[in-house]
């Protein structure tokens, strides 16, 4: 897959039409429609961050009657590289839930772009306020020799029902989800972290794409960024039928690792 567009964004903080979601927008969709999609995408993040390198941002997408969600692209637009993860479906569903940790290095609008199986987009829209560490530059939360350590290690967990309201729970019991989290170890060097010894800037490397296959076939292919967490959580529904898990990530550096769970059936 493509890496994701990498823009040093220096304007002001926009609005829903705003000159860098302007930007943005045109230059990841050209012309096509962006239709409005509040009614169908529920953002969940937090009105400020408590801690600006590790910051949970989920969403719950349902598609429109009749169709399914063949992409969903999380967009932080003030980020250093705003096109921040990206679930590209091998196979279409009418309902998709994510929930990652993310780096998030300043005040920022949020989007969610859902594609849907007839090619329409739709989008809607959050803010998150930050406490001005500047994320994308502070420094490793653990030393990078040792990160190399554990680095490609995964943890994979299945839980029954997606978090929520009861409404929500009621839906995931009647769609028979389940809610998979992948835990991976990664320093998620974002470039612009400086080695607190040498001054050096540590280079990129960040976790580039996280293949995920239910009982042996394509479910989702994951695009990162430098946006992730160091040691990021992906999290996201998954059909409560599943039977396995086969994981396998590929970080910018070429490595690959990977991570197998079988699930109990009833």
């Amino acid at each position: 897959m493509k890496r994701l567009v990498f823009l040093l964004c220096t304007a002001a903080l926009p609005v829903w039409a705003g000159e860098t979601w302007d930007e943005l927008s045109e230059a990841l969709y050209g012309d096509r429609a962006l239709l409005d999609g509040s009614d169908m995408i529920a953002i969940d993040a937090p009105y400020r961050t408590q801690n600006d390198s590790r910051t949970q941002v989920a969403a719950m997408i349902h598609a429109p009657d009749g169709l399914s969600l063949g992409s969903v692209t999380l967009v932080l637009d003030e980020n250093p590289m705003p096109v921040s993860a990206v679930f590209a479906l091998d196979t279409p569903q009418p309902s998709f839930f994510f929930d990652v940790t993310m780096r998030v290095n300043g005040p920022t609008p949020l989007h969610v772009v859902a594609e849907t199986t007839d090619g329409r987009l739709w989008v809607a829209e959050g803010h998150v306020k930050t406490s001005g560490q500047g994320a994308c530059a502070a420094p490793p939360g653990t030393d990078p020799k040792l990160a190399l350590e554990t680095l490609g290690r995964m943890d994979l967990e299945v839980t029954e029902l997606l978090p929520g309201s009861a409404g929500d729970r009621l839906a995931a019991l009647a769609n028979r989800n389940k809610r998979l989290d992948v835990d991976i170890q990664h320093p998620s060097h974002s470039g612009m972290q400086m080695d607190q010894i040498s001054l050096l800037y540590i280079p990129m490397r960040y976790v580039e794409d996280v293949q995920i296959d239910l009982d042996g076939a394509g479910y989702v292919d994951v695009t990162g960024s430098i946006s992730l967490s160091e040691n990021p959580r992906l999290g996201m529904s998954v059909p409560g039928k599943t039977r396995s898990v086969d994981v396998t990530m590929t970080d910018t550096d070429g490595t690959v690792t990977k991570a197998h769970k079988d699930i109990a059936g009833f």
